[in-house]
């Protein structure tokens, strides 16, 4: 029997939103992150000198997420009081809540409790996933929303917003934000490539001048409204132009089974990565789970 790695236990990826999260923190801060899971961005945060204090719901990602913290609190961020629990300590010059409003019943009241926290010149560092995806396009197109073990449409998500919806939700909770980055993926690269395919030819075409349908997730850097400098418009950003490898992403074929293979039978799981091996999708060796 192997062990099943929790949910939310992944490897940082580059060019990835946790991999943007944890730049934008930068090193030596003193940090407040909310629903850490079991610390898969925590650990770097670490390892770039954070000191962490950690708000986290789920018993066994808070065993998990404890050895890189100074300290973890068990907490809810849907009761309305959550701040309590880090009343009284002197406000973070960091709070970070990677991939979590999405999972809240209102994010938006969560999104201003965080502002009595964050000392005067510091920073909240967000991701969410962007709703307006030519993926989710696809699926609304195809009839066919449904739910999944994870990404754009995980199960647990509750809340969704397109980039105008991100950016008023921040200043109406008395932000500005002054730096952002897309994480960008053609509809090939993502779990819905499948739904993507299903479109008639003359849709795909069509989505393709959407000029936002690539942005897969948003990683936000926000600051009091008060602080000095202008705010940044999300909608004026420009869009990377996307690589993808011939006929599919190999990186994201190989995070898909690591991602649902505790989920498979080991002959199955197997025989996928012999599959993928003869066309030319998967390393002959070294890769692997």
């Amino acid at each position: 029997m192997t062990d099943q790695r929790h949910k939310y236990d992944y490897q940082v990826q580059l060019d990835s939103a946790p991999a943007r999260v944890i730049r934008l923190v930068g090193s030596g801060k003193r940090v407040l992150e909310l629903g850490s899971g079991p610390g898969s961005i925590t650990r770097h945060l670490k390892a770039n000198g954070c000191i962490i204090t950690a708000l986290e719901l789920d018993p066994e990602a808070i065993k998990i997420v404890a050895e890189f913290c100074e300290r973890v609190h068990p907490c809810n961020l849907n009761d309305p009081d959550w701040p309590d629990t880090v009343s009284g300590v002197e406000r973070f010059p960091v709070i970070v809540a990677a991939d979590v409003f999405e999972h809240l019943y209102d994010p938006w009241t969560a999104l201003k409790r965080t502002l009595p926290l964050l000392a005067d010149d510091g920073s909240l560092v967000v991701s969410l996933p962007h709703v307006s995806h030519n993926a989710i396009l696809a699926c609304l197109l195809n009839e066919d929303f449904a739910y999944q073990p994870w990404g754009l449409l995980d199960n647990t998500h509750i809340r969704f917003w397109g980039l105008r919806n991100m950016q008023q939700s921040f200043v109406e909770a008395g932000y500005k934000i002054v730096e952002a980055e897309f994480v960008v993926r053609v509809p090939e690269q993502t779990e819905f490539a499948y739904q993507w395919h299903r479109l008639p030819a003359s849709a795909r075409k069509f989505l393709a001048q959407n000029r936002f349908g690539n942005v897969y997730q948003v990683v936000i850097r926000a600051v009091p409204h008060t602080a000095p400098g202008k705010a940044l418009d999300l909608t004026t950003l420009p869009v990377a132009r996307p690589a993808l490898a011939a006929g599919a992403d190999r990186s994201m074929l190989r995070n898909l089974l690591r991602r649902v293979g505790a989920r498979l039978d080991p002959e199955i799981q197997a025989r996928i990565v012999r599959l993928l091996r003869r066309i030319g999708l998967w390393p002959k060796s070294g890769a692997g789970q």
